[in-house]
Parts: structure tokens; sequence; C-alpha cells
């Protein structure tokens, strides 16, 4: 059987749990783990609460409570209320707002010979061969796409006012037509 992390606060940790709780400003997740390592604390007589017990009064699951009392253990108060940066944040998008532009310009545009219309690998490989991008992969550029909702041919969602058929109005309608007659039973 896996080894129980077991929480055991000291006097200060335990302080500073509770103003996070307390706090306003704090972000929702960051309470909940807040509460979470308060609700466990072996040290304290208000903690020692089981897993499910402690899942089923912050709202999570009881795998999560078990992966942040991990987490106390082995790195700390400070890193279990703080959230991870991502290992792709930073980087650089592949299509910026002129390759975005590009890219649009192109799927409007009429496809190669011998082609109905653009595929994704074709628009991957005309950015490349245009030099817009070094690469782009069909991912990206089906993304790209579907954000821009464009439609090559038709106008476009945003651009032009949708139509109404003819006879057709957006005012009030009635859903049914009076009888004229007295429909409802009535008991002396």
């Amino acid at each position: 059987m896996a080894e129980k992390y077991k929480v055991n606060l000291s006097a200060q940790d335990r302080a500073e749990l509770a103003s996070v709780v307390r706090q306003t400003s704090a972000g929702v997740a960051r309470v909940r783990w807040a509460k979470i390592l308060l609700l466990a604390d072996q040290a304290h007589p208000d903690g020692r609460r089981r897993d499910w017990e402690i899942a089923e009064a912050v709202g999570l699951s009881e795998r999560q409570v078990v992966r942040i009392r991990q987490k106390f253990v082995r790195e700390g108060a400070a890193a279990t209320l703080t959230r991870a940066t991502r290992s792709d944040a930073g980087s650089q998008r592949v299509l910026d707002g002129s390759a975005e532009a590009h890219l649009i310009h192109l799927a409007c545009s009429t496809p190669p010979d011998g082609r109905d219309h653009w595929t994704l690998e074709l628009l991957c490989d005309e950015l490349c061969r245009l030099q817009v991008v070094r690469s782009a992969c069909r991912e990206t550029v089906r993304r790209m796409l579907k954000k821009t909702s464009s439609s090559p041919g038709g106008p476009s969602g945003s651009a032009s006012r949708p139509r109404i058929a003819p006879g057709s109005s957006r005012g009030w309608k009635r859903s049914s037509t009076p009888t004229g007659t007295d429909t409802t039973r009535r008991t002396c």
C-alpha cells in the first residue's frame, strides 16, 4: 500500500493558510488548496480529516486532495499555493497577425490548378513556399481558419448583414389562431 503523506503544519504555517482562506482577493484555487492543507493538518484537533471528507468539503476529487497533500510534503507551502508556469509559456506563435492575414487571403483565393479547393496540407505547403513562415502544421492552420470562421466565396458572418427571406419578418408571430368558440368546460 502506498505511503500516506501526512501534513504537519507549524503555528506560523497555519496562520498564513488561515489568512489566505480569509482573503477576498486570493484566487479560488489558492483558497481551496489552503483549506485542504488546514483540514489535513495532523497537528491540529480541527484537522486530521480523511481525504474523502476533505474532497467533499472543498468540492474536488479525492485524488486531487491527495496530490495537493503530496505536493505540500515534498515542496512546502509556498510551492503548493502557487500555480506552476506552463512549459510553453512565452513561446512565440507560429502564425502572427501578418501570417494570419496571408493565410486567410490564400484560403479565399482560387486553389492551385487541378484542385477543387484548398486542403490544409496545401495551405501549409504554400505558406512555407511563399516564406510567410518557416514551417506550419495542419492543426495550426486548421485552428486559425476555425478561429476566423472564414468561408471562401460567401459573405463573411461579421462583414455582411444576414439576408432575410422574402415574406418573413423579424416581428412577433402568433403561435395559434383563435377558434372563436369557448373550448373550456364549465361545471356548475
